[in-house]
């Protein structure tokens, strides 16, 4: 599929920081609108710390990082929220609150995020569960549902203020197979829909079922498999 136009992530130059340690070196890429992208490499290779410098949970200290027409080596901590209404997180470990239905989870989120009108909140519920297959959940507790079930919970969320890329990290690693299948074809609707999505994934098997552009972390850098051969 072509890609034009302005990319939603532009990194240049830039280095990744894990306390005072450098994980990755000199990155330079670019995600389309409306891109797939699967970021993978072993466990503290870097996916991680990268993703959570594209969202402001780690500080960029050298290159430049443009997110969603977010500078963010620029970045006011003020900032940070409307930043985040921006992007769609997935987490692999759900971070539900246990004490509280589906609804009140999304709702909490909204809230958080600016929303103040109860019936535009309450069909925003719905839209996004339908969206994820889960039409009939809100009431219930985390703990009645499924892993599989859960997670789609977390990717409602995180689909509330119509995100233009889900960053998603390690989304089917508590998963059983057939589960990741589904929660992986539930990530492509979506970005059929065109939201662009950048996945963090040890799943070699969904990448060999389902191939895509894969940026690969590992002695620390990035590669890309779209990047053209110097020849």
């Amino acid at each position: 599929m072509p890609f034009s136009g302005e990319p939603i992530v532009q990194i240049t130059d830039a280095s990744i920081f894990q306390e005072d340690q450098t994980v990755l070196n000199n990155i330079n890429l670019k995600i389309a609108k409306g891109e797939f992208v699967y970021l993978v490499g072993r466990t503290g290779s870097g996916k991680s710390s990268l993703l959570k410098t594209l969202y402001c949970d780690l500080p960029l200290h050298m290159g430049s990082i443009r997110i969603c027409d977010f500078e963010i080596e620029k970045i006011k901590r003020k900032e940070v929220p409307m930043l985040r209404r921006k992007l769609g997180i997935v987490f692999q470990d759900f971070q539900l609150l246990p004490d509280r239905t589906i609804a009140e989870n999304i709702f909490f989120v909204m809230k958080a995020t600016g929303w103040k009108d109860k019936a535009k909140m309450k069909s925003r519920l719905a839209d996004v569960l339908m969206k994820v297959g889960l039409g009939a959940v809100s009431n219930k507790m985390p703990h009645q549902l499924s892993g599989g079930e859960q997670q789609r919970v977390v990717i409602a969320r995180a689909l509330i203020n119509e995100p233009a890329i889900l960053i998603a990290d390690e989304p089917t690693g508590n998963l059983d197979p057939e589960v990741s299948e589904g929660i992986f074809k539930t990530f492509e609707d979506i970005n059929r829909s065109g939201t662009a999505i950048l996945m963090a994934t040890h799943d070699f098997k969904l990448i060999e079922n389902y191939p895509k552009r894969t940026l690969t972390c590992g002695n620390g850098e990035v590669l890309d498999s779209a990047a053209q051969p110097v020849t």
